[in-house]
């Protein structure tokens, strides 16, 4: 169900946008949050050598390294605060839906109203924090044995999960603050101002390979024709 604050942006008008004081704020604030993620994917995580880095982001970006950096807005190849993104949080809430039809207690919480779907989505932060906490470890092992870290040993392990487990939990935050306090869902907003944020440098690397050769002119229309029949199909669907 819509929000109120999406009922009344779907009923205006521009020439009555300067009157909707309250959307405006909702916005603002919205637009605020999403700064303060743009600014956190540039905070760079302690104890990391970023010459290293930088050489090896270089060799992986081609691969399943370069699909995380662009959900988590660029974070990863600066290895910043925000590299875990707000993944761990939406896995979090897959497996607890899936849950919630499997486990009757569960399943008696999400009949109980508004009381058992506080419940429900405590449990699932508790579930980012573990899994936050599990992905963040295995990151500052994987640094360490890229030789990424300044100081390898548990100092580093433990100010890496730390770091990159505070992010993702303030990130989720920020999503609810979003929802709640300014228009549409703010974790889908955070995931979507990621990927623009990045589709720049991601179009120019694109053309790039064609320019060089190593992509043919008849598969870059391909992508380009593919990408907007995908765009269309979603724009219908949701339309409809």
């Amino acid at each position: 169900m819509a929000s109120a604050a999406e009922q009344m942006a779907a009923n205006l008008s521009w020439s009555t946008f300067g009157k909707a004081k309250d959307l405006q704020s909702r916005l603002l604030f919205a637009l605020g949050l999403l700064v303060i993620f743009r600014i956190g994917t540039h905070v760079p995580m302690p104890g990391i050598d970023p010459t290293q880095l930088a050489r090896f982001i270089e060799q992986t970006q081609s691969g399943i390294l370069g699909v995380f950096n662009m959900f988590a807005g660029g974070a990863v190849s600066r290895m910043a605060i925000f590299a875990l993104g707000i993944m761990p949080y939406i896995s979090a809430s897959i497996i607890m839906q899936l849950m919630t039809s499997m486990v009757p207690e569960l399943e008696k919480l999400k009949k109980e109203g508004e009381a058992g779907r506080r419940k429900i989505n405590q449990y699932t932060r508790y579930g980012t924090v573990v899994l936050a906490t599990v992905q963040a470890y295995g990151i500052a092992v994987g640094l360490e044995g890229q030789g990424l870290a300044v100081d390898p040993g548990w100092f580093f392990r433990a100010s890496a999960v730390i770091t990159l487990v505070g992010g993702t939990m303030f990130l989720m935050w920020l999503g609810e603050q979003i929802t709640a306090r300014g228009i549409g869902n703010g974790i889908s907003l955070i995931i979507y101002v990621g990927i623009v944020a990045e589709l720049p440098t991601a179009l120019a690397q694109f053309f790039d390979l064609g320019r060089t050769g190593q992509l043919a002119a008849a598969v870059i229309l391909a992508v380009i024709v593919g990408a907007v029949a995908v765009i269309a199909a979603v724009v219908y669907i949701e339309r409809a």
